[in-house]
């Protein structure tokens, strides 16, 4: 009967083993994102701040991210040519 009862909890029942081992290695993939997420959101309002305080890191960002120029300057893309497959 002890057995009968093992194999219904350990099986059967709606909290078994199998469901708490996925529900476990769930909960450990939703952490590592969560701290992901936490780490991304920290260095973001980082650059942020550089960005809202400082000129010189705003300039460099527009000039990197958006191709901005000064009206005295031009600007030359180099872009690479894709390799060709044999």
């Amino acid at each position: 009967m002890l057995v009968l009862f093992g194999t219904w909890l350990l099986i059967f029942d709606k909290n078994n083993v199998l469901q708490q081992i996925e529900a476990k290695r769930t909960l450990h993939h939703y952490q590592q994102e969560k701290q992901f997420y936490i780490q991304q959101i920290k260095a973001d309002s980082e650059a942020t701040y550089d960005l809202m305080s400082d000129t010189a890191h705003l300039q460099k960002f527009a000039r990197e991210k958006y191709f901005m120029k000064k009206d005295s300057e031009d600007v030359f893309m180099m872009i690479p040519k894709e390799k060709k497959e044999k």
